[in-house]
């Protein structure tokens, strides 16, 4: 049980009776709590030479989990890395105005007019730079709420090509992005389009964030080491990381927890104290609603047209098997710690898979297999 499970299972009462969190919220906290519990099922492996045995139980795979969440931000980052054309890319993100942000708390349908303001603002400026041709980028856009105190911070990091395709299969390069314009285009589309969710209600807000942003929302868009090697890490890095590591929290001591981040404005080490329940209820807000989707294609990367394929990839499709191989449970683990999970301890042969358990009971695949298609069927003629 690592730490961040040891604190939820102490304060599970507490957590479903007086925080009532959403449905979501708790089927991932169950999730998160259970996972590797051997109780809920496992592989058993054995050695052929010697006989040694071992069991590795059930992954819970949440994104909530840290150590699921890590391994659903390894097989992200890896899918994304595939789409990717072989260009410069900038890595931008674009911030809202402090006040806005429990709108987006309390009614979280609005998190997806982030996403259609940003998908709006680069498609235009774009179109502006040469109408009859059509340009087209490739961005991938990916919904933070958190920042790095933990706290609710929604902003869309994209990663956005340095240029464009057109549809007669024209490649333009774009080294010069207009920051006022970006700013003031996203303040304007994003208002725009919470009061067209929100109603007559919203006008009040949405003069007073003119007022007190005339030259715009905050676009960070700077040219960064973006390149075709580094793009992968850049992905990685920023857009795939779960909202916090068991290794930036320091102590738990049962009523409080202490973690670390850098602060973002100078990068200094801040490590903050706080009571559990409050560091609970600062997590647990960040889980998404199911089904929700936090990362989002547009441009050349959501379509799929044969004009497309002439593009040349960061990655091509001969490595794509050899990249997918990296995430893999022991090649990952191998990697990351350093071990073979599945190398026998007494006469290091390679341990080989017996059986399957699920809710202590002994289950052969092709059961779990029967058992699957016969809930599908019973699905299908319900509906």
């Amino acid at each position: 049980m690592n730490i961040l499970q040891k604190i939820f299972t102490d304060y599970y009462e507490e957590i479903k009776y007086t925080l009532h969190p959403r449905d979501s919220e708790m089927e991932n906290i169950d999730k998160m709590i259970h996972c590797g519990d051997p109780s809920f099922g496992g592989a058993m492996y054995g050695c052929p030479h010697c006989g040694k045995l071992k069991f590795v139980p059930f992954r819970c795979h949440s994104r909530f989990c840290p150590t699921c969440g890590n391994k659903y931000a390894m097989d992200r980052t890896t899918s994304m890395s595939f789409k990717l054309v072989n260009v410069q890319h900038r890595h931008c993100v674009f911030t809202i105005d402090e006040n806005l942000r429990d709108f987006f708390l309390k009614d979280r349908s609005l998190l997806d007019c982030l996403f259609h303001s940003v998908l709006s603002v680069i498609s235009r400026m774009f179109f502006k730079i040469n109408k009859s041709k059509n340009f087209t980028p490739g961005f991938i856009m990916v919904l933070h709420t958190f920042g790095r105190d933990l706290k609710w911070n929604p902003h869309i990091h994209c990663l956005l090509s340095e240029g464009g395709y057109s549809d007669d299969g024209f490649w333009r390069n774009v080294k010069h992005f207009n920051y006022t314009y970006l700013r003031n285009a996203f303040r304007t589309a994003l208002l725009n389009e919470m009061e067209s969710k929100i109603g007559p209600s919203f006008k009040k807000i949405k003069a007073a964030c003119y007022t007190e942003h005339k030259h715009g929302f905050y676009v960070y868009a700077k040219p960064n080491k973006c390149d075709p090697q580094n793009v992968i890490k850049y992905i990685g890095r920023y857009l795939g990381r779960p909202v916090i590591a068991t290794s930036r929290i320091d102590r738990y001591d049962g009523h409080m927890v202490t973690f670390h981040y850098n602060r973002h404005e100078d990068d200094q080490y801040v490590e903050e104290t706080i009571p559990a329940i409050d560091f609970i209820k600062r997590l647990i807000r960040h889980i998404p609603e199911k089904h929700f989707k936090m990362i989002r294609y547009g441009g050349l990367y959501a379509r799929h047209r044969a004009v497309d394929h002439h593009l040349h990839r960061a990655v091509s499709k001969e490595k794509h098997p050899v990249f997918r191989s990296f995430n893999q449970w022991r090649t990952a683990i191998l990697s990351s710690f350093g071990y073979d999970p599945l190398e026998c301890p007494d006469c290091r042969r390679k341990m080989e898979f017996l059986q399957l358990y699920y809710n202590h009971q002994r289950v052969s695949l092709e059961k779990l297999y029967e058992k699957a298609m016969s809930k599908s069927r019973r699905n299908r003629s319900s509906a």
